[in-house]
């Protein structure tokens, strides 16, 4: 990723160019044993990465909970687990990643709420990471 970053620096692009990396799939943080003992692993959310010229890097996003971080504390059972087995839900949505960058592309703000029809559930519906 650093290369291709760095050709974009190199032909004058990076302004223009923004890399961002997605997956909505996590496992949990106690996996799910034996086969059919204990059910699915699947949890989540996950890391995203944003790269580009444009992009106010050097941050985490997310609304802070209870320890006063983006980050959940790490405890099973604890005050951010889902479950009992590490299943946290994610502070930032997906859409809002989305939606930031669709508004840096151009996207009007009406446009954003056809679609992306979740938005209007999450706060604030532009992160801030592009400039």
């Amino acid at each position: 990723m650093k290369a291709f970053y760095d050709a974009t620096v190199e032909l004058n692009f990076a302004p223009d160019v923004t890399t961002f990396t997605l997956s909505d799939f996590r496992r949990t943080f106690q996996p799910a044993g034996q086969a059919g003992s204990v059910g699915s692993d699947h949890a989540w959310g996950n890391h995203h990465l944003v790269m580009g010229g444009s992009v106010r890097g050097g941050d985490f996003y997310g609304i802070r909970g209870s320890n006063g971080t983006v980050f959940p504390t790490l405890a099973l059972s604890g005050p951010d687990d889902t479950d009992t087995r590490g299943r946290w839900i994610p502070t930032a949505a997906v859409d809002q990643y989305a939606a930031t960058l669709a508004s840096w592309f151009g996207v009007s703000s009406p446009a954003l709420d056809t679609i992306f029809p979740q938005l209007r559930n999450f706060s604030p519906t532009d992160l801030g990471f592009l400039s």
